[in-house]
């Protein structure tokens, strides 16, 4: 696997910490995702019930127990229950907002990555076809697979390994956008919601 690796060239190396750097913050996203997950099912619905009865301190004490952002978000709503309308919604939509913030730390990562990756294999190819077509001048236009076959070795393994890189990475940037904008919109619905209350 090594040899292999070695017979891409010298772009296998960035090719290769693209994928440390993808792997590093596709793990790091994971884990916040998996704690930005709501803990209590329909957590909205709940706290606007014990609302709708009078019980508050009840419903902040659900929030503060309830790790992810609908709670956080729920939480702030009730702690600033008597502030006016227009406070309310600029406090709610600025933690809101820091929130989508903390969410989408690393993501802009993986997008550079997806490219970086994917062009430094096209990069590789473009040099290995440059070492085939020099060695092709060497020999005067006689053509022998065998001398040819280094420059291909290196076009093909490095846009394959840019390619490998490049696909995950690709699959997991739009999962965790995907997260971020199905929590964007439960934080919207839950603070919509609170304020009717």
């Amino acid at each position: 696997m090594f040899d292999l690796f070695l017979k891409g060239g010298l772009l296998m190396w960035p090719i290769l910490l693209c994928s440390i750097v993808s792997i590093t913050i596709i793990l790091e996203r994971s884990y916040c995702f998996y704690h930005a997950r709501n803990k209590i099912p329909n957590i909205s619905s709940r706290v606007r019930g014990l609302l709708k009865d009078g019980k508050t301190e009840e419903a902040l004490d659900l929030c503060e127990e309830t790790s992810g952002p609908v709670a956080h978000i729920l939480a702030i709503g009730i702690h600033i229950r008597h502030k006016n309308t227009d406070e309310k919604d600029k406090l709610i939509s600025h933690a809101g907002s820091k929130i989508i913030r903390q969410l989408d730390k690393h993501l802009r990562g993986l997008a550079v990555i997806v490219n970086a990756a994917t062009l430094l294999g096209l990069l590789g190819t473009v040099t290995g076809m440059i070492k085939a077509f020099m060695k092709i001048q060497e020999l005067g236009g006689r053509v022998d697979a065998s001398v040819l076959a280094g420059g291909i070795w290196e076009a093909l393994i490095t846009t394959a390994a840019g390619l490998f890189v490049a696909i995950p990475t690709l699959v997991a940037y739009h999962y965790f956008e995907s997260r971020v904008d199905d929590i964007s919109n439960q934080m919207k619905d839950a603070a919509a919601e609170l304020l009717e209350i």
